[in-house]
C-alpha cells in the first residue's frame, strides 16, 4: 500500500517539475518581445524609423507573437519550436538594428 502511494507520489511531482521546466523561458520570450516592442516604439518617436519600415517590423513581431501563441498551444514549448523562436526573434532584432541605423528619416 505504502509502495502504490509513494510511486504515485513520485510520479507527481516528476509531472510538475518536469512541467515548470518546460515553461521556464516563456517569460524570457515574452520579455524580449516587450524589449524589442519598446525599440521599435523609441525609433518611430524618434524620427530613426520611417512609417514603411515600422509597419514592417510590428508585422514581423506579430508573427513571432503568433508563433509563441502555436508553440503554446499544446501547453509546452519543444526545444526545436524554442531555437526557432529564438531564431525568429535575432532577426526581428537585426532587422530594427538596420532599420534604426540607416539614413532614412522621417521628417
Amino acid at each position: 500500500m505504502k509502495a502504490k502511494i509513494l510511486g504515485s507520489l513520485l510520479v507527481a511531482i516528476v509531472a510538475v517539475t518536469s512541467i515548470a521546466k518546460a515553461q521556464s523561458r516563456v517569460p524570457y520570450i515574452k520579455y524580449r518581445e516587450r524589449v524589442q516592442d519598446e525599440r521599435i516604439h523609441y525609433g518611430v518617436r524618434t524620427g530613426e524609423l520611417t512609417r514603411h519600415e515600422a509597419v514592417a517590423l510590428r508585422r514581423q513581431e506579430m508573427k513571432l507573437d503568433r508563433d509563441r501563441r502555436i508553440a503554446l498551444a499544446d501547453g509546452r514549448i519543444t526545444p526545436h519550436e524554442r531555437r526557432y523562436l529564438q531564431r525568429e526573434a535575432n532577426k526581428l532584432s537585426y532587422n530594427i538594428h538596420r532599420s534604426t541605423n540607416d539614413r532614412d528619416r522621417r521628417f
